[in-house]
């Protein structure tokens, strides 16, 4: 379970989150749409404490955090129960495929090598991608390197997995592969998903709710079948005539 309490963050005079509460039950797949801009990406990395917010608590399950207890321990206490897959893949361009999903297990959860190295190869051959284990993130398609991302967010064993347009920087026919990664995922139970997209076809697949959020706020939220009859959902409607 996540719980967000009133999340404010600024850059300067620019106040992005104004105030966002949120829930999501263990399991969920929450896919949050919205015009760019407006606070989507902001939002997640806050999520993961990348950006600190000035304002608000966040918890989940039992471990909770705010800023005002926000120290360099309390937020690497945090993060081993989150994840981030982020638009442009992040991975160690001198480390290989192996060394990049091993690297979490390693310095995060201190997991000896040995052990680290098995789990790893077991998530990189999730991801379809054993014969690539050790060829280095530049002999990979962007497709790939998103995938190796996915399984590097995956070796933490995280209760809630982030997902920044995970698809964003990808050439269109390398898209559906990462999407099926991610609706694989969708389908174990045990971690609430929580996916920043423009993809709305698969919004509607995957999603338990759709968040809405402009300006700095949700808006708007319904499961896709509500957001899909377009009851009482304004905004939504314009934003979907445009990318569906």
């Amino acid at each position: 379970m996540i719980k967000v309490s009133n999340l404010h963050k600024s850059f300067g005079s620019n106040h992005v989150l104004r105030g966002i509460d949120f829930q999501a039950e263990t399991g969920d797949v929450v896919v949050i749409i919205g015009p760019s801009g407006m606070g989507k990406s902001t939002f997640l990395r806050c999520l993961n404490y990348l950006e600190r917010p000035e304002k608000g608590s966040i918890v989940i399950d039992q471990c909770s955090i705010e800023p005002c207890n926000a120290t360099e321990a309390k937020i690497a206490e945090y993060r081993q129960h989150t994840a981030m897959v982020f638009q442009n893949y992040n991975l160690f361009k001198n480390k290989t495929v192996l060394e990049n999903v091993m690297l979490p297990m390693t310095n995060v959860r201190k997991i000896p090598k040995s052990e680290a190295r098995e789990k790893a190869i077991h998530l990189i051959q999730k991801v379809g991608l054993e014969e690539k284990i050790h060829s280095y993130p530049s002999r990979l398609s962007g497709g790939q390197q998103q995938r190796i991302g996915i399984a590097r967010a995956m070796a933490v064993e995280p209760k809630v997995m982030l997902f920044d347009e995970p698809t964003s920087s990808l050439d269109p026919e390398l898209v559906s592969e990462v999407l099926d990664i991610i609706r694989t995922l969708a389908k174990e139970q045990n971690k609430t998903l929580i996916v920043a997209t423009h993809e709305m076809k698969f919004a509607m697949e995957v999603a338990d709710r759709i968040l809405f959020i402009d300006e700095g706020n949700i808006v708007e939220e319904g499961s896709p079948e509500e957001i899909r009859k377009g009851i009482g959902f304004e905004r939504i409607r314009g934003f979907l005539q445009e990318f569906m």
